[in-house]
């Protein structure tokens, strides 16, 4: 059985398909039809139709706050069954898009890796003991690496799609959110299991002993302190841009108001990636503006961040005068295609062969100790992240905004934007409080409602 193509992309298809792209991408097709992969096994559809069983950042960290050798298990076999569900969902997103799409060789590539782990992973057995743990958690870590070629891939397909007018740049953007939405779920729960099994398995552990409120629980910091995460990354954002554009250039302050000693239970790297990626913004625009302007060695105005706390949610505003965003650049602001700007990224995405989508893989250095104000435990965090996988500081890929909305909605929060052209933009970010809303997944009535 092959893939089908939705009725209103095949309508379009045959009123807008560009003949000369599709037959010169013809052996890529044929390829991808004749790949027995591409066809449709009654394992997947078992797995299709079992839907994802959403989780909370409360539900991680009640689970893991009394952690035995039980509930280790238990995670384990939650993991086990929980990543060949979610991935299959994503398989047969792949598998109906139009034949011109799946014969992008950067989205076959992304086929092949999920269809390897789908294939792996249905097929563990039940986990009984902390032997059979520890070689799963091999396998979850050598599948991990493996996918951090996921997200240049995909961004790299979509561009190439786009340009060729070979599916509207609105479906491929729902794809894009589905597929990201996911691999994020995958990733939390298979990160936030390695992180419980090396707590089990440390010197200092002691079963059922719960865990301190100042400290991680896996992967989620139970209080992540609001203007401590500002800072941090507002220094690493600070260095980031003295790497890119000299010493003879002067940096915006960072000023920082409001409820300061607002916290709420979130992970980490997700956090830091969209204020990193907020603040980076910021500072680009302010300095380039300087530049144009003739003012290098000119300090510029600073950029304002705002943290406003309320019982339920927390929410931070970063302001800046860096002139706006462009009128032509707007209207792609939150997409993947990235219209005029298109050709430059897909540039400079071939630069970045692996890309785990966290602030620490472009910081110049790690922060010096003192100034981590969390445990050990973070320290060694954001040590472990920045080996994953680097970048140059500057390079600009087009998917931070976008790819900060989607970190932003996952656990039930918002990111908006307000640009005037001329003086500045404003950003908010809003973070739910209490870590009791469940993360949000795309099903698939939805994308086949496109």
């Amino acid at each position: 059985m092959r893939p089908t193509l939705r009725p209103p992309a095949a309508k379009r298809l045959a009123g807008q398909a560009r003949r000369p792209v599709y037959r010169a991408r013809d052996h890529q097709t044929r390829s991808v039809m004749h790949n027995h992969r591409w066809r449709a096994f009654s394992a997947l559809d078992d797995w299709v139709g079992k839907e994802a069983r959403p989780i909370s950042l409360r539900q991680l960290m009640v689970f893991g706050r009394s952690l035995n050798e039980q509930r280790l298990l238990s995670s384990a076999n939650y993991v086990r069954t929980e990543l060949p569900r979610r991935i299959a969902h994503r398989i047969r997103d792949m598998q109906t898009l139009p034949y011109c799409v799946v014969a992008n060789h950067h989205f076959n590539d992304v086929y092949e890796l999920y269809y390897d782990a789908f294939d792996k992973f249905r097929r563990l057995p039940e986990i009984r003991s902390l032997e059979e743990n520890d070689s799963f958690c091999r396998d979850i870590s050598t599948t991990l690496k493996a996918h951090l070629s996921v997200i240049p891939k995909l961004a790299m397909g979509i561009l190439e799609v786009s340009a060729d007018d070979l599916m509207p740049a609105e479906e491929l953007d729902l794809f894009m959110n589905a597929i990201l939405r996911s691999r994020i779920s995958r990733r939390v729960i298979a990160e936030q299991h390695l992180s419980l099994t090396e707590t089990f398995h440390s010197p200092a552990f002691e079963p059922g002993v719960t865990v301190p409120d100042s400290d991680f629980v896996g992967k989620v910091f139970l209080k992540c302190n609001a203007a401590d995460v500002i800072q941090r990354c507002g220094q690493a954002v600070l260095d980031l841009a003295r790497s890119a554009y000299g010493d003879g250039v002067a940096l915006p302050e960072i000023m920082l108001a409001g409820h300061q000693d607002a916290n709420f239970p979130f992970i980490l790297s997700h956090i830091e990636y969209v204020i990193g990626e907020l603040l980076r913004n910021s500072v680009q625009s302010l300095i380039e503006r300087q530049i144009q302007d003739g003012h290098a060695g000119r300090r510029p105005p600073p950029i304002e961040v705002t943290i406003c706390e309320s019982s339920k949610h927390v929410a931070i505003r970063v302001s800046d005068q860096g002139g706006g965003i462009p009128r032509d650049v707007l209207p792609h602001l939150w997409s993947f295609c990235k219209g005029p700007k298109s050709q430059q990224i897909l540039a400079n995405l071939t630069r970045v062969p692996r890309m785990a989508a966290t602030l620490q893989e472009v910081r110049v250095h790690d922060p010096p100790e003192s100034e981590v104000k969390a445990s050990a435990a973070m320290a060694s965090y954001v040590s472990s992240l920045s080996s994953l996988t680097s970048r140059p500081p500057n390079l600009r890929l087009g998917m931070g905004l976008p790819l900060s909305r989607i970190y932003a909605e996952y656990w039930a929060g918002g990111l908006e934007l307000q640009s005037l052209w001329g003086y500045g933009v404003d950003v908010f970010l809003h973070v739910s409080k209490l870590g009791n809303k469940n993360e949000q997944l795309l099903k698939r009535a939805m994308m086949d409602a496109v």
